[in-house]
């Protein structure tokens, strides 16, 4: 049945309120995980995460989206590429935010709609014209201010981000492949166990600390040894399992049930709940060069999404 004017509108009503919640849990996701950056190892973090994550699911979750048959799927294995994309692009996140100011980690990670725009050429056959090329041009050297390769100020962990990004974006493209099929309940159960199982099977490989020592921030909280979990940072543990599968879902929900252009602009209040928690919870503050790099790079992405909402809206007159 075709959808009305009104329908649309509510459902990309509905879809912008579940991706500004979405983009608050991830938000809480980050400042959790930077403050425990320095005290345990990240898949331990990420594996108690999980582990709280799926009870959120299976009490909350699971009974509201139709039960047990929300596991039944036909393609598992677009689910399980899915699943490592998310694992490792939120890894390679985390690293960064170990070393980084969490202000300049998200904001080089919000490169991904530019990656996402290219990944579309070479995956979809989209095409991309000259002012979403200027775009991608433009959000790739705000990224460039950040970062600043080949100076002194350059650090490897910056790299972390834009890998994540990269990731990011090969998932936003595989979830566009099945997000017609599969809905957002059973996507964000298979993250779930993509989680637990390589957490799981990274922690049993270097868990025991052999490897640590290294003295760098992201690759001392990638080798660290387990330890035992001090009761002050279970609430912490707790938050981040909750507010990461809550986002997990919003999010899937927003891009199935919404417009992709209208929903994106509302995972943005990401950046400036970053700089909030940079200023309040560590002491940081992005310095004038950075606030640089973080305009141009929020500035191409929203144009982007500004395009794609006319690029939307225009072939929908035409037909």
């Amino acid at each position: 049945m075709p959808m009305t004017t009104t329908t649309v509108q509510r459902s990309n009503l509905a879809g912008a309120l579940c991706a500004l919640i979405a983009a608050m849990c991830f938000s809480l996701n980050d400042v959790g995980i930077k403050f425990l950056s320095d005290q345990y190892a990240l898949h331990q973090i990420v594996l108690c995460r999980a582990l709280v994550g799926l009870v959120t699911f299976l009490a909350v979750i699971m009974p509201l989206s139709g039960g047990f048959q929300v596991v039944r799927t036909k393609r598992i294995g677009w689910h399980l590429v899915r699943g490592i994309c998310v694992v490792l692009a939120n890894s390679f996140l985390f690293l960064g935010l170990a070393a980084m100011p969490i202000a300049d980690a998200v904001a080089v990670f919000f490169v991904s709609p530019l990656l996402i725009a290219l990944m579309s050429i070479v995956f979809l056959g989209e095409t991309v014209g000259p002012r979403r090329w200027a775009a991608i041009v433009v959000g790739f050297l705000g990224v460039m201010v950040i970062v600043k390769p080949g100076t002194s100020a350059f650090q490897i962990a910056s790299l972390f981000p834009i890998t994540a990004a990269c990731l990011y974006g090969v998932m936003h493209i595989v979830a566009r492949r099945i997000g017609k099929t599969e809905s957002a309940a059973t996507m964000t159960f298979y993250i779930l166990i993509s989680f637990i199982f390589v957490s799981g099977f990274v922690g049993l490989s270097v868990g025991d600390g052999r490897y640590a020592g290294q003295g760098h921030p992201s690759y001392e909280f990638l080798l660290r040894a387990w330890g035992p979990i001090d009761l002050a940072d279970v609430p912490i543990l707790v938050m981040l399992g909750v507010s990461g599968v809550m986002g997990g879902f919003l999010i899937s929900q927003a891009y199935r049930i919404s417009e992709a252009a209208f929903a994106a602009p509302f995972e943005y209040v990401s950046m400036p709940m970053a700089i909030i928690w940079g200023i309040t919870v560590f002491g940081t503050f992005p310095d004038p060069t950075a606030w640089i790099g973080i305009a141009l790079i929020l500035g191409s992405g929203l144009y982007l999404v500004w395009r794609e909402t006319i690029k939307g809206r225009t072939q929908s007159m035409r037909r």
